[in-house]
């Protein structure tokens, strides 16, 4: 079912940014939005925040910033398909030019990447392509690596794949655990994600 809050829609080159927790790097985005005035440089604009979780933290956030939010919950669909059929028609009302996962806990099916091919991208918390999938930290940990890292990748139909369109190193420190990797690596996320979508949409023409 869709819940959903102060929808607007412009004649901009509108983004929709997908969630499903506390939404830090959609926040580190909208700042990002604001204080380059993506509006008047870009015109650009975050036109809709998006979660399949109603107690998702970041659709509080998004709405302080004055942002559209909704909500699809998928456990009302007996599909995975049903939910992202609802989910596509919702997105596509907004004529987005991107469409940004940022930590959109579903696995997407080919049929919705392949209907936003071009105009879908996320950011995976490793040094792509080690360590897809999850619980990235505690691997790179275990597997003894120096470094780890963040990437913001084009989404393919496999799973964290899809070209690479930048990504920030951070070593690894001896006492270091998954925890404290996790946030010096999220510290990087929130400088290069909304560089990525600035640099995107520059060359987007709508």
């Amino acid at each position: 079912m869709l819940h959903e809050t102060n929808v607007i829609i412009a004649s901009m080159k509108n983004i929709v940014i997908l969630i499903s927790g506390g939404g830090s790097n959609m926040a580190a985005i909208a700042k990002a939005a604001q204080d380059n005035n993506w509006k008047q440089q870009l015109n650009a604009q975050i036109a809709a925040v998006i979660s399949n979780k109603a107690d998702a933290g970041g659709l509080l956030l998004a709405k302080e910033q004055g942002i559209p939010t909704s909500y699809i919950d998928h456990t009302q669909y007996p599909t995975r398909e049903a939910f992202e059929a609802a989910l596509i028609a919702h997105i596509d009302a907004y004529e987005p030019a991107l469409i940004v996962l940022a930590g959109f806990m579903r696995v997407l099916t080919p049929a919705f990447v392949g209907h936003y091919a071009g105009r879908l991208i996320n950011i995976h918390p490793s040094l792509l392509p080690a360590f897809q999938g999850l619980h990235t930290h505690q691997r790179a940990l275990d597997a003894g690596c120096r470094f780890a890292g963040a990437t913001v990748h084009r989404v393919s139909e496999a799973l964290d794949d899809g070209e690479i369109l930048a990504q920030a190193v951070v070593p690894i420190l001896p006492d270091d655990t998954a925890q404290t990797l996790a946030a010096r690596v999220l510290t990087q996320e929130h400088l290069i994600y909304p560089k990525v979508i600035a640099s995107l949409l520059a060359h987007k023409v709508k």
